[in-house]
């Protein structure tokens, strides 16, 4: 593990989590078999983040396209969802951890949105790190969301079209209480972005690892962030 800078962490971070398949195919184990590890790793990533003073963690965990997964496994996927927030509400609520969703989570089976609607309620007053799960998330169908709620405000009257700008295109966004993503990682090898906010990563440090995500350890975070810490972000300036 490399020795980090904790004044000099990114401010939010996102994470494509990707290899769970890969390691149960590795294990000739079922898929969810690799889902389930890799929400072992989802806790302590999370809690990694919260101790080291990481503002906001965004996750990856079902996108817009994984509706197209076989059903077994969506509905496996729900499930896992379920246990995890009923397992570790209680320590995410005891680390003041605010627990957000984004995406339109409406479309998920209903006890999941109730169970996500009153994890939020229960953690909107805590003020430590941010905890961001995508679900039914895509980075095109957020923006198409943003600018239609634009367009109603516009017609209202709420805001003028020549106020526009890209700082305040921001409060329409999933993340508008949100900074901008500092670090995207992606594990399992592939080097793509995926759908993944695709607005707030503009000016992203993007780091890469072969590591599959449920083998993604708390050193291998600690990793990415003293990579992220040795470049030099310029902002497309000199």
């Amino acid at each position: 593990m490399k020795n980090i800078d904790l004044d000099n962490l990114p401010k939010h971070i996102g994470i494509i989590m990707d290899g769970n398949g890969r390691w149960a195919k590795k294990r000739f184990l079922p898929r969810l078999a690799g889902h389930k590890e890799g929400m072992k790793r989802v806790i302590d990533i999370v809690e990694k983040s919260c101790r080291l003073g990481i503002k906001t963690l965004t996750l990856y965990a079902f996108s817009t396209e994984n509706w197209k997964r076989p059903k077994e496994e969506v509905n496996g996927l729900m499930d896992i969802l379920v246990v995890y927030i009923n397992s570790q509400l209680k320590r995410i609520l005891e680390n003041n951890i605010i627990f957000r969703v984004i995406g339109d989570y409406s479309k998920l089976p209903k006890p999941v949105v109730k169970l996500l609607d009153d994890s939020i309620e229960k953690s909107k007053n805590n003020s430590g790190m941010v905890l961001n799960i995508a679900l039914n998330y895509g980075g095109r169908s957020e923006i198409i969301f943003s600018i239609k709620t634009l367009v109603n405000d516009i017609v209202n009257n709420k805001i003028s079209l020549n106020n526009l700008n890209e700082e305040n295109f921001k409060d329409y966004l999933y993340t508008k209480e949100n900074s901008d993503v500092d670090l995207i990682i992606r594990t399992g090898g592939e080097k793509r972005i995926s759908n993944f906010m695709l607005y707030q990563l503009a000016y992203s440090e993007f780091y890469f690892t072969d590591i599959l995500w449920p083998e993604f350890s708390e050193n291998d975070l600690c990793d990415a962030i003293f990579d992220f810490q040795n470049r030099n972000r310029r902002f497309g300036g000199v």
